[in-house]
């Protein structure tokens, strides 16, 4: 019963992480005003604000107005919940879970400030920067030197790409690499670095291909940073061991 539980709960979670993704970087306070359809400003009632299936109900519109709803809700709130039950499943019940949730739940709402404003909050980076410092004195992963040199190594690769490219990575970027170089340790953030990059690569070959990307025109790259930072944290030091098994 605990990962049904446990599913409920990250549930809930990711419907509190679309209000802070969406109203933190406007500036406004993630307890008032109380959620509203953002087409008709009603206010929203218990049965219109149940995680994914008062979308699914309503058929993906406003209970009031009639207005489509942004599937993105749902989405993000289903994906929080289902990262949150595979957690264990990847790593097991340990302490270091703290810490997986922990970076799930930021990387959550950065994808979601960066879809809609392309800009990751530095209010969101600090909070979960002090609380990794935090949980990281209690739930030692690897030494101490190893994360200190990764936030170092993480802040200056994606730092000195951004000069050599004039531009070509914004800055909420560099500093979201510093956050996850001192959760991943210096060697996956290097990795997470390199998949970002690819993973990047090809969502923008796919949206061009589409028409929803076009050359020359800046797009989100939280997206990819915060997939290539979760393949990295849970399954990077598999891909390490493989790719060095080619070599030698």
């Amino acid at each position: 019963m605990i990962p049904f539980f446990l599913f409920l709960y990250a549930l809930l979670l990711g419907s509190f992480y679309n209000v802070v993704g969406l109203r933190i970087p406007k500036g406004m306070s993630i307890v008032t005003p109380r959620s509203h359809c953002t087409s008709c400003k009603q206010t929203l009632t218990g049965i219109d604000l149940i995680p994914v299936l008062s979308y699914v109900f309503s058929k993906g519109r406003c209970r009031y107005c009639k207005e489509a709803v942004s599937p993105i809700y749902p989405l993000f709130e289903l994906l929080t919940a289902v990262l949150f039950v595979l957690s264990p499943l990847l790593m097991g019940w340990t302490y270091e879970l703290v810490i997986a949730w922990t970076l799930i739940s930021m990387l959550i709402i950065i994808v979601i400030t960066d879809i809609h404003y392309m800009l990751i909050p530095n209010k969101i980076l600090l909070f979960f920067f002090l609380l990794f410092m935090f949980e990281r004195i209690f739930i030692p992963y690897q030494t101490l030197p190893n994360h200190l040199i990764g936030l170092l190594v993480g802040f200056a690769i994606p730092a000195l790409v951004a000069m050599l490219s004039k531009g070509g990575m914004g800055g909420g970027d560099i500093k979201l690499f510093a956050v996850l170089g001192f959760v991943l340790g210096w060697k996956m953030v290097i990795l997470a670095f390199f998949l970002s990059s690819l993973i990047g690569m090809i969502a923008a070959l796919i949206g061009m291909l589409f028409g929803k990307v076009k050359k020359g025109v800046p797009f989100p790259f939280g997206p990819s940073i915060a997939v290539a930072a979760l393949i990295s944290y849970f399954v990077g030091e598999k891909i390490l061991n493989w790719y060095f098994s080619l070599l030698f």
